[in-house]
């Protein structure tokens, strides 16, 4: 502290062009004070970071609840703000990813399909049956009470992936009935029968693939 206070501090140079110093001592106060052992900054600002780990419910709904509270009950001082970050920002950007990835994967489900069965029709009753799986997977997450995460946008992509598969292996089986000369009725009802099994392949396959995934509750889970 001695040293400190030696320090010369230069003063403007006089008239005559002559330097001069006073001792830092003579200018300031010297006195011992706890503060912050360490100054952050982002972008030329001061940073002060706020951590916290969720457990037993979903990022979105905690920080959709924090936000409200922090608009609500505290008054930022002139020149503050608060920004969330850490697996919420990531969130929020997979989420704004998700919503130009998914329908532009309906969309070449959709192409994949009219180039399959060669009409738009058929390519338009094969993919009305994504709409119907999609509504068994909303309400199994209503019966477990998950909200919906990337993850589950996933696995939505996968379960169009097998309905479209399961419409596709029936269609081609009833289109081709009818090129035998079967009536309409007969080819519809003989063909779902003649690829139930198949059908009934391709969905347990997958169910039964993702099944440990979907009943997993520890670290990572919600990775998974």
């Amino acid at each position: 502290l001695e040293k400190l206070k030696h320090l010369p501090v230069p003063l403007p140079p006089a008239a005559n062009g002559k330097a001069a110093s006073v001792l830092l001592e003579q200018v300031v106060s010297f006195a011992f004070t706890e503060g912050p052992n360490q100054i952050s900054r982002e972008n030329g600002k001061r940073r002060v970071v706020v951590t916290a780990n969720v457990r037993g419910r979903d990022i979105a709904s905690v920080v959709s609840e924090a936000q409200a509270k922090v608009a609500s009950q505290v008054q930022l001082p002139a020149g503050y703000y608060v920004a969330w970050g850490g697996q919420f920002e990531n969130l929020a950007a997979a989420q704004s990813r998700m919503m130009v990835v998914v329908p532009a994967c309906f969309f070449l489900i959709f192409l994949l399909l009219y180039s399959a069965l060669g009409s738009p029709r058929d390519a338009l009753l094969v993919f009305s049956a994504v709409p119907l799986a999609l509504t068994g997977g909303i309400v199994a997450l209503w019966l477990r009470d998950m909200p919906f995460s990337v993850s589950a946008a996933v696995g939505f992509i996968a379960l169009s992936g097998v309905a479209v598969l399961n419409g596709v292996v029936m269609a081609n089986d009833v289109k081709r009935r009818l090129e035998h000369g079967e009536s309409p009725d007969v080819a519809l009802r003989e063909g779902a029968v003649h690829t139930m099994r198949a059908v009934l392949t391709t969905g347990a396959v997958a169910a039964l693939g993702f099944l440990p995934m979907a009943l997993a509750s520890g670290a990572g889970a919600e990775v998974q």
